[in-house]
């Protein structure tokens, strides 16, 4: 059908001009379901000229709606198909009408392409801001909401709806908003500058404190007049409120800034991020008492009225929270029973509620108390809680960082065991001292070593000790003035400072620290005797530096020693010699060990029986190129004193094997040879061991070898110098008592010892044959070793009557002059060649073997 035959509704043409304007598609479908009417926008739309569509079916159109029973009234966006298959978006209605008494249908259809895809762009946005943790707020230029995103609502608590039309500084403004920095920059905006940035804090629906970070901007229409505003809000309080906290106590500490700063910046900062607080920190020391740190909003003289009180159950938040453990609110001041006593200062500064809660060090003690004032009985918003919760962790950190520095500092100056001032502080207070000393005035200075301190670490072991030394220090405390300072040099050294004391005044605190040194102490259940050395040097009198003073001092100190023990002796000129002599020997002892300079001499030891030889006693000589010779009875007991006599006993020991494998390998056969060895040597463990070594070294049998100990070796309660005996005894080195008699021997002890020989002490043999007590006590020990099986020697035998007494006790050996000196081993061979001789030459007169006979006897040998 052509579109001069369609069917075409009749109408004015008027109204056929303004449909043919109008800028709706506008089709018109009769009621045989022929289109009778499309308009120009019609054609548009459906790309379809009206003479193809006038008088066709309406299906043409491609509306699914037109099909089946019409509704009345039809109105709905639709994706269109066209002709050409291009797609479109369009919103159609249609509506019937009676038309010359037959019903039409009226259809309009409008392109919505863009503004549906403008939709779905404004979907797309809406997504992804609801997506976004930062809350977005878009308001017209009189601030009024007109959209914000579900990252505001999460943080407010404000839905979209009743947030709409509400202005934002009456939504989440609050009385500590920067309400002046938000006017500046929106009026900055609407006048054509650029955007910007501010901190500030805000309110959520329930009142609670926000930080944000607001990035402000504006929507411009084309001539750059603010059509919106725009504000991305962020929550800073963790991220950067909070964390300044932390980044400002880490900062601190690393440079090294005091503790009371450091509390100081930590609560200005927390007044600057919550305005509605002042607040406290003060530290609870060990006796339970708190201490001012930071505060710098409260008055100094509310400050200082805090400090020294002691913590307790109803002692204000802070004193409370410290002796509870637990935090502490007080939300009026005024009423609240546990402020009654303390309430009228922070009133009077306009402090109506306290919250405090107690810091912890990680063992659990309550080190401090973090308050927050506030200026109207109030509770802690949750802002608040937060900021605490921070706080009280780096405060803690900060704190014990504090002790732990002042531990260390303590330690680098202080004695571990005593807690007493050590080498380092003493210096310092030395210095202070005489810094401090009147012109007319003095200094003393006493050195204080233990007498025989060695001993005690040797028997009863070292925490003995250790317990020794803790309760001579509480001792030494209690016997010096207040002003008196007393340290610990280490080992059993101790010093006594005495400003503003003479000689005299110094004499009368030395002589008071022996008396009352004279009263034993007790280690468990043991009362230990003690008693101690002590010198004393004076500031000015003696010398003006530090360095000479403790030297003077130390000097004097020797020479009390040297007196006996248990005594003092003030300084004087002639120590100083002295003092640089034993230093000088000590400096060439050491020299002449690690040289090899000493050497051994050999003593004989002869049976009494037969005058044949028993065996040698190894003893250590020096010779040096300045001293000359050094008499051992100088040298050895300073080998004690400076830690060097285990060396020269294994050198002994090694020295006498070697000289004993020379000779067998040479025929001189020497039974046995004995060497003296410190106590110190039996403690030391591996002894045994070292010795098995030495023998196997130089090829000779255990027998050869005996060890000379002195009664206090084994009287001892050592337990390791006893099992190194038993084990030296099971080696098969032989054990002999050297000096038998003088000390205080239990006879029932020594015969459950491992030893095999006695000799009995030299100054018996002086008076043995005119004193009857000498040859009582030579008596006694001969039938003692007789009585234990043990071969029994006697030194310094010098006549021969001596020796005939001894031989008529019964007295296994002898040494000593009578026979030889102590000989250097060339000497001692030429000696023993003579003395075999000797002994030969008696035997051929014994057998009476005429000259021939002993001739011939001479030219055999």
């Amino acid at each position: 059908m052509s579109a001069s035959d369609a069917p075409v509704t009749e109408m004015p043409d008027v109204l056929r001009a303004v449909l043919e304007c109008a800028s709706d598609a506008i089709a018109i479908v009769d009621d045989n379901h022929r289109i009778t009417h499309f308009n120009a926008a019609a054609e548009r739309i459906w790309k379809l000229a009206r003479t193809d569509v006038l008088g066709r079916d309406a299906e043409i159109l491609s509306l699914k709606f037109l099909q089946g029973d019409l509704p009345k009234d039809f109105r709905e966006e639709i994706s269109l198909v066209r002709r050409d298959g291009s797609r479109i978006r369009a919103l159609v209605s249609s509506s019937s009408m009676m038309i010359d008494g037959a019903t039409h249908r009226i259809v309009f259809a409008r392109d919505v392409t863009a503004e549906a895809e403008r939709r779905v762009r404004i979907g797309l946005l809406n997504a992804v801001s609801d997506q976004t943790n930062r809350a977005v707020i878009i308001t017209d230029v009189e601030q009024n909401i007109v959209y914000v995103n579900s990252a505001f609502t999460a943080l407010f608590g404000y839905t979209n709806g009743e947030a709409e039309g509400r202005r934002a500084g009456e939504l989440i403004a609050g009385c500590h908003t920067d309400r002046k920095a938000v006017a500046r920059l929106v009026k900055r905006l609407v006048s054509g500058g650029r955007r910007g940035e501010i901190e500030t804090l805000v309110y959520n629906k329930d009142g609670e404190e926000i930080w944000v970070c607001a990035r402000i901007d504006a929507f411009r229409d084309k001539k750059g007049r603010v059509k919106h505003i725009f504000a991305l809000l962020e929550d800073i309080t963790e991220t950067k409120q909070l964390r300044s906290l932390q980044q400002l106590i880490m900062g601190a500490l690393a440079d090294e800034v005091p503790i009371t700063d450091i509390s100081d910046r930590l609560c200005r900062r927390v007044e600057e991020i919550a305005p509605d607080v002042v607040c406290s920190l003060l530290h609870v020391d060990a006796a339970g008492l708190v201490h001012p740190l930071g505060g710098p909003s409260l008055p100094e003289d509310y400050s200082r009225a805090l400090d020294g009180i002691a913590i307790g159950p109803n002692v204000g938040s802070c004193g409370t929270a410290a002796f509870y453990g637990k935090p502490v609110l007080a939300t009026d001041l005024d009423t609240d029973p546990r402020w009654q006593p303390y309430k009228a200062m922070p009133l009077a500064i306009g402090l109506r509620a306290c919250w405090s809660t107690p810091i912890k060090a990680k063992d659990g003690r309550v080190i401090a108390t973090f308050a927050f004032y506030f200026h109207e009985p109030r509770a802690p918003s949750n802002w608040h809680r937060r900021i605490v919760e921070a706080c009280v962790d780096l405060g803690a950190f900060a704190i014990e960082r504090k002790e732990a520095r002042a531990e260390i500092a303590r330690l680098a100056y202080h004695d571990i065991l005593t807690g007493l001032p050590n080498r380092a502080q003493l210096r310092h207070l030395i210095t202070t001292a005489i810094d401090a000393c009147p012109t007319g005035s003095h200094v003393a200075l006493a050195f204080l070593d233990v007498d025989h301190f060695k001993d005690v670490n040797d028997t009863l072991g070292h925490a003995a000790g250790d317990e020794l030394l803790i309760q001579l220090a509480q001792r030494l405390r209690e016997h010096i003035g207040p002003e008196d300072m007393l340290g610990r040099l280490g080992g059993d050294e101790f010093v006594i400072l005495l400003p503003q004391r003479t000689a005299e005044g110094a004499e009368r605190v030395a002589a008071g620290i022996t008396e009352a040194l004279a009263a034993p102490l007790r280690l468990g259940s043991k009362q230990m005797p003690m008693s101690a050395s002590i010198g004393i040097s004076l500031y000015p009198d003696h010398a003006t530096d530090i360095d000479t003073l403790m030297q003077q001092a130390d000097a004097a100190m020797y020479m009390a020693k040297q007196a006996g023990r248990s005594t003092h002796r003030i300084f004087s000129a002639e120590m100083n010699g002295l003092a640089e002599q034993r230093l000088a020997l000590i400096a060439a002892l050491r020299k002449a060990i690690a040289e090899g300079a000493l050497t051994l001499s050999y003593q004989p030891q002869i049976r009494s029986c037969d005058g044949a030889i028993h065996g040698v006693e190894a003893l250590a000589r020096w010779h040096d190129a300045v001293l000359g010779d050094v008499s051992p009875a100088k040298f050895i007991p300073l080998a004690e004193e400076c830690g060097l006599i285990e060396q020269i006993g294994l050198w002994s020991v090694r020295e006498a094997c070697r000289q004993m494998a020379s000779w067998r390998r040479a025929g001189l056969n020497i039974p046995c040879v004995s060497v003296n060895l410190s106590p110190i040597n039996f403690r030391n463990v591996t002894l045994a061991a070292r010795l098995k070594d030495i023998l196997a070294e130089y090829d000779l049998p255990p027998d050869a070898l005996m060890l000379e100990i002195t009664e206090g070796a084994f009287m001892q309660d050592s337990v390791a110098a006893l099992e190194t005996m038993n084990a030296i005894r099971e080696l098969g080195v032989g054990l002999s008592v050297d000096d038998f008699g003088t000390g205080y021997s239990s006879l029932s002890r020594l015969a459950h010892l491992p030893i095999r020989e006695l000799k009995i002490d030299r100054s018996f043999m002086r008076d043995i044959e005119k004193d009857a007590g000498a040859l009582a006590i030579a008596t006694a020990v001969v039938r003692v070793g007789q009585g234990l099986g043990m071969t029994v020697v006697a030194e310094g035998v010098e006549t021969e009557g001596q020796r005939r007494t001894l031989a008529e006790l019964g007295c296994d050996v002898v040494q000593g002059f009578l026979y030889a000196p102590a000989l250097a081993p060339v000497a001692f061979e030429r000696w023993l060649i003579e003395h075999c001789a000797e002994q030969a030459r008696a035997m051929l007169g014994r057998l009476h073997v005429g000259p021939v006979e002993r001739g011939a006897v001479k030219r055999s040998a």
